[in-house]
């Protein structure tokens, strides 16, 4: 009995440790991880097209446990900000990242409006050649002659944790952090921080449509 006990454990750590190693490696690979996300997220939205198409705000929830998770919200954020990111105090700072995790979550679901099952496609790992930071195609292949909806995952790897986490998205070749940048720079100039911030929450509270 001991002896079957000490096979039971010895079997549980070399079980855990393959998991450990597996995520270490999806966590230092960016081809890796965006394949692995891509196939949860998008296998999630395909096996659950009756209850968004009842309730489309289910995407955001898809998004959150799927994508999110993923995303480096404060780098994206400090990028939207630019230069003005050194005017902004810490308590309006932290209000305007969470406010823009929610806008980012509710932008990236309504994007996704346009895939139901359609086969995804992402491109071949390339060498990253000790780039900090990739760009990752993602093709949704569509029936027919249509042309495949285009998604680039942009990605950036921590210097101090070496781990890779996605900051940018751009749809069709749209970039929602520079299109961002350059939407808000106007409103932080004229009406400040505070109101950007109201801006971005009225914003995430905005439900998805399905795409006609």
């Amino acid at each position: 009995m001991i002896k079957g006990l000490k096979n039971i454990i010895v079997a549980g750590i070399v079980t855990i440790s393959a998991l450990v190693s597996t995520s270490a490696f999806a966590a230092s690979n960016p081809y890796t991880l965006m394949q692995q996300t891509a196939d949860k997220l998008f296998g999630d939205i395909k096996s659950n097209q009756d209850k968004i198409q009842r309730d489309p705000n289910y995407l955001r929830t898809i998004v959150r446990n799927d994508l999110m998770p993923h995303i480096h919200v404060k780098y994206a954020g400090q990028l939207v900000l630019g230069k003005n990111l050194s005017s902004v105090n810490n308590t309006q700072r932290e209000a305007f990242f969470n406010a823009f995790g929610d806008f980012v979550e509710q932008s990236y679901a309504q994007v996704l409006t346009q895939y139901s099952d359609q086969k995804v496609q992402i491109e071949n790992e390339k060498p990253l050649n000790n780039k900090s930071i990739v760009s990752i195609r993602v093709n949704v292949l569509q029936q027919g002659n249509t042309q495949p909806i285009k998604l680039d995952f942009k990605w950036r790897k921590n210097s101090k944790t070496g781990e890779w986490q996605a900051y940018d998205m751009a749809a069709e070749g749209v970039s929602m952090v520079a299109t961002k940048q350059n939407e808000w720079s106007g409103i932080l100039r004229q009406k400040g921080i505070d109101t950007l911030i109201a801006q971005i929450e009225q914003s995430a509270r905005q439900p998805i449509k399905l795409s006609k």
